[in-house]
């Protein structure tokens, strides 16, 4: 399974296209993507969960879940993001990564406590859940889905 925090106006977006196509490969197999909107970075997720939902399907073709507008980071974070962060922390920005390195400097403005710790960066960071119920993996928003596909093959074989 995948968990994503994702959000319809981001530069990450995109994304949706190849956690689709993941979906279509490995879905027979029994591999599963979840996503959940959220409107914390940059008020990139502004309308409502429906809207989230709609717009995913209509722009990218989404058949996998999007569930309810929740919050990941902050006093009102939903549990399971709470769960996700302690199972796999933050490692860290690549600053090699001209995204990454970009993305830290606008965390650093807008969300400077954002930097601190585990909590979720910005919209698309990946968890990798494995049948057990583990988390195996987290991938940061710039990680590209195809560029953990042998990842969900691993886990699926």
């Amino acid at each position: 399974m995948l968990i994503v925090n994702t959000a319809s106006k981001c530069k990450f977006t995109p994304q949706f296209d190849d956690l689709q196509k993941l979906y279509d490969k490995y879905k027979e197999k029994g591999f599963e993507i979840l996503g959940f909107p959220c409107n914390q970075f940059d008020a990139q997720e502004p309308g409502t969960s429906e809207e989230a939902a709609s717009f995913c399907q209509i722009n990218y073709g989404v058949k996998f879940p999007i569930f309810t507008k929740i919050d990941v980071n902050g006093k009102d974070t939903h549990p399971l993001f709470t769960y996700l962060k302690q199972e796999a922390p933050f490692k860290g920005f690549d600053e090699a990564n001209i995204t990454e390195k970009l993305l830290k400097l606008k965390i650093a403005e807008l969300y400077p406590e954002w930097l601190v710790g585990d909590e979720i960066k910005w919209n698309f960071t990946k968890f990798l859940i494995d049948q057990n119920g583990n988390v195996v993996e987290r991938f940061e928003p710039s990680t590209e889905p195809m560029d953990f596909e042998q990842n969900v093959k691993q886990l699926l074989a």
